[in-house]
């Protein structure tokens, strides 16, 4: 199991800092009008090194817990879509400056977590309930990207 979580916390290192390196907090973020809600900014780095950590050891569970290589195969093919929608919100939202496609592609996000929930749930039940704080974030961020769309909407 060693080398598995050795794997998966690559790979959540990986995503962390290429979503990192896609965002960008410069003036024309901190010129966005934000509900009151929002956390502060420095609030989001701890919460998806949590999150994505939590989505590490859920992969290595998840794969040591499947039963043959088709098991596995299904494994990474979930962890590899949500990787690839998870990244996609970065460049949309902070460098396309585009909150409006960023609100759209996070519906892929939000199903692709919610997909690893129903997709792990049969091959291990704590992979499976490890990814239920993920699907909360994301459901949060999802709503905190519509209010700043509808704050200062439209984009172009």
């Amino acid at each position: 199991m060693t080398w598995t979580i050795a794997v998966a916390a690559l790979a959540a290192l990986l995503l962390a800092g290429a979503g990192g390196l896609a965002t960008e907090i410069g003036p024309w973020y901190r010129a966005l009008r934000k509900p009151t809600w929002q956390p502060p900014d420095w609030a989001f780095g701890p919460a998806w090194t949590l999150i994505l950590g939590m989505a590490a050891l859920s992969g290595a569970l998840a794969w040591e817990a499947a039963p043959d290589a088709a098991g596995r195969w299904q494994v990474a093919l979930l962890f590899a879509a949500n990787g690839l929608f998870h990244f996609l919100w970065s460049p949309l939202f902070f460098r396309l400056k585009r909150p409006d496609w960023a609100l759209f592609e996070v519906v892929f996000l939000w199903l692709s977590c919610l997909a690893l929930i129903v997709g792990l749930a049969g091959i291990s039940t704590w992979a499976s309930l490890l990814i239920v704080p993920y699907l909360l974030w994301v459901s949060f961020a999802s709503w905190l990207n519509l209010a700043i769309v509808r704050l200062n909407g439209p984009f172009r």
